[in-house]
């Protein structure tokens, strides 16, 4: 069952932390009513940044699975902090499945549809 599904809202918000995971992870657990998503699946455009994958770490998410990695990210024009979700895990000892490049070529299509466009805002 899909628990919940968001968006980036940062410029919508002008709140930094409004990060789709964390959007996520908040709607999630009210619908829950509970802090803790044990066997749970974040699925993610892009490779969690650290705020975001700490967020899925507290809320002992079961896996995390996304398409672009975070130096795709930074490829793409995002202000980055480049520490790869398998660092965080090892540095953690955090005990989330990690899985990279699901749809990767697709994400990629998107960074690049996203750069060509009207609307890019990085932050």
């Amino acid at each position: 069952d899909i628990i919940s599904a968001e968006h980036n809202c940062v410029w919508g918000t002008t709140d930094i932390t409004a990060h789709a995971e964390i959007h996520a992870i908040r709607k999630a657990c009210r619908k829950l009513n509970h802090v803790l998503l044990e066997g749970c699946v974040i699925y993610s455009t892009c490779e969690p940044c650290p705020m975001c994958f700490s967020a899925c770490h507290w809320a002992r998410i079961e896996k995390i699975v996304y398409g672009a990695t975070i130096n795709d990210a930074r490829d793409a024009g995002f202000n980055e902090l480049t520490v790869s979700n398998v660092q965080l895990k090892k540095y953690g000892e955090s005990p989330i499945q990690i899985v990279g490049g699901c749809l990767k070529k697709e994400t990629l299509q998107l960074f690049s549809d996203w750069q060509h466009s009207d609307c890019q805002k990085a932050y």
